[in-house]
């Protein structure tokens, strides 16, 4: 299924391998444009909007399997192999891609997500997402403000509110909550599958986030055998957006090594 492509930045120096970013759930391919002119210097960096997020397609089914085929349908059209960076669920659909079709990756980075399953819904977001009453929304401060009671973190709701559509006729969420609600087992788990990758990978983790744990390390160098490991001290789970310089120049530095 043809997932929409972002041009994020071409370089300004050389003509490297192409970085793929894969955003995670409610996210969309955009949010990554300040990490991809940090990142541009010697490759182009493009992005994807993810089935059911931004831009793309409308699907009834979310799976992992179903964002790997995706990611590397984008990657065939575009002549590949690419690097792939995958944060939270873009980064376990980059792993399964990694794992199925290791002759599209060149380096893999996956951030801040283990391949294990996790406990913790993000269902009370698509809950207030639904619940919230787009009739009444003319900005965004309003939908801040009507979400506040709900979601009580301002940079949740910010987060959030990148996906909702104001200003191109009827206000409308960007992100097929129906689908990702049903899905929402599968977005949590991780695919039984017997391939290893025996490519270059680094798991970008950040200091103060528990979505990767020493624990977690047996399985991803079951399946990832070459895995290095980072950590950025000061950052929660979205290390990208918490402290981008030092997330940066880990990444620079393994795509550059």
């Amino acid at each position: 299924m043809p997932v929409k492509l972002n041009i994020l930045s071409t370089p300004s120096e050389g003509t490297g391998t192409p970085l793929l970013i894969v955003h995670g759930l409610f996210g969309s391919g955009r949010n990554w444009g300040a990490i991809a002119k940090r990142l541009s210097a010697q490759r182009p960096i493009l992005s994807v909007d993810m089935r059911n997020h931004g831009d793309s397609p409308r699907t009834d089914s979310h799976t992992y399997q179903d964002m790997a085929d995706d990611l590397a349908q984008v990657i065939e059209d575009a002549g590949g192999p690419m690097h792939v960076l995958g944060h939270s669920m873009g980064g376990k659909a980059a792993m399964i891609l990694a794992l199925t079709r290791p002759e599209l990756v060149d380096k893999l980075i996956v951030a801040d997500i283990a391949p294990v399953a996790y406990g913790h819904t993000q269902m009370p977001l698509i809950d207030a997402m639904r619940a919230l009453d787009l009739g009444g929304v003319t900005r965004r401060s309003d939908a801040d403000k009507a979400l506040a009671a709900a979601i009580p973190d301002p940079g949740t709701r910010a987060f959030l509110i990148q996906s909702l559509a104001i200003g191109e006729g009827d206000v409308r969420w960007k992100l097929n909550l129906d689908t990702l609600a049903t899905e929402m087992d599968k977005i949590l788990s991780f695919p039984l599958i017997s391939g290893v990758h025996q490519g270059e990978a680094l798991f970008v983790t950040g200091g103060t986030s528990d979505y990767v744990q020493a624990a977690h390390r047996p399985a991803i160098r079951a399946l990832f055998p070459e895995a290095r490991f980072e950590t950025i001290a000061g950052a929660g789970h979205w290390l990208h957006a918490e402290q981008p310089r030092p997330f940066v120049e880990v990444v620079d530095r393994f795509l550059a090594g």
